[in-house]
Order: C-alpha cells, then structure tokens, then sequence
C-alpha cells in the first residue's frame, strides 16, 4: 500500500446540515418547489452523482428545473461551507496528520468543483491532500476519477476509503482495494477492509 484515496461525505465530514440552510434558501425562491429540504434527506442521498441527487430531492418540478436548482446550490454552497465548515467525523486531522507521515493522501468524491476546496478550507487540511478530483473537474464518475487520479500521480498500490454502495463499485470498477467507513451514511456488503472509526486507519 503506498496510498490513500477517500471519499469525502459520510467518511471524513457530515456537510448536511450546513449545505441544507442553503439549499433550502435557495429552493424557496421557486413557488413550485414545494419538497422539504433537510440534512436527514441530503444524507441519504449523498454518494449519488449531483444529477441523481437533484431529481430524487426535488420531486415536485421537472427534472430540468430539479437540475437547474441544483445547479445553483452547489454554486452558492461552496463560499457558506468554506466559512463554516461541517461537522468532522472523528479526529480527521490528527489521522491525517499521522497518516501523511507514511502515505501519499487523496480526495475523490462525486460534487462540483469548489466543494473539497471548501472541506480544506474550512478545516485547514490541505496541507495533508496530494490531490483530488471530482466530476466537476472532469466530467467523469467516481470510478474514472479514482483511475485519473492513480494516474496522474503514479500510484501502484492505493486504497478507497468510502461509507456507501457507489463508493464500494467505484473500488472494484478502478481495480483496488475498497475500504469501507461503516459509521458513515451509506450500507455495503463487500469490501476488503471495515473500520467504525476514521481514527482506526491509523493502524493501517
């Protein structure tokens, strides 16, 4: 093992209850929108692709105002997130911190460009992540992005550290080992390693 890729929400950050002030605020300027927009129904979502997201969480308009709305969420949501954060889950920085000592560390998460730029921000982590990358960078899916990633930084033996069923696929489709962070949002039902804790990949 020479590295570290990880998903972002539900294995190290909760961004749910802050991102849902924003989505609510902007959703409430279109009458049509009637859905509730709370943290409990972004969390079950989240892990998706943005698209799947919008049309599962706005089922009262047509998939193109659906996608439209969330198009300008995750515009709007990255400055609020930067600003204040989400809630970590565990000792994210002292596990980073401790983890960058042995290995080369990444991000690949399925958002918009922006979005891990303010999970680093907001919780002064950068100094820990390589690299990253994210559809709204690339056009690409989890599974391509994890693959570019391992490219662009010759990685031979790298891991996924993620908490949902996607996340588990994305593992298996780029051909590595699938690590999965079972406090967080999502269920799996086949991976190579599981930890209860961010905090237990000091071990690894």
């Amino acid at each position: 093992m020479d590295s570290i890729i990880f998903d972002l929400d539900g294995t190290m950050w909760d961004s749910t209850k802050a991102a849902a002030v924003v989505w609510k605020e902007v959703a409430g300027k279109n009458p049509t929108i009637t859905d509730e927009i709370t943290a409990e129904r972004l969390k079950a979502l989240y892990g998706l692709p943005l698209e799947e997201i919008a049309v599962k969480l706005f089922l009262s308009v047509p998939e193109e105002t659906a996608l439209q709305t969330m198009e300008e969420c995750v515009v709007k949501q990255c400055p609020y997130l930067a600003e204040h954060g989400g809630i970590l889950l565990g000792d994210v920085e002292g596990t980073l911190k401790e983890l960058s000592k042995r290995y080369k560390l990444f991000i690949v998460s399925n958002c918009k460009s922006g979005y891990i730029e303010s999970f680093l921000e907001a919780h002064q982590l950068g100094q820990y992540i390589t690299d990253f990358e994210c559809p709204g960078g690339t056009g690409l899916l989890k599974a391509d992005n994890i693959r570019l990633v391992m490219e662009r930084n010759q990685l031979k033996d790298p891991i996924y550290v993620g908490d949902t069923k996607g996340d588990q696929m994305a593992a298996k489709e780029a051909g590595i080992p699938f690590v999965y962070a079972r406090y967080g949002f999502g269920e799996c039902d086949c991976y190579d390693q599981v930890i209860d804790s961010f905090e237990e990949l000091k071990h690894f």
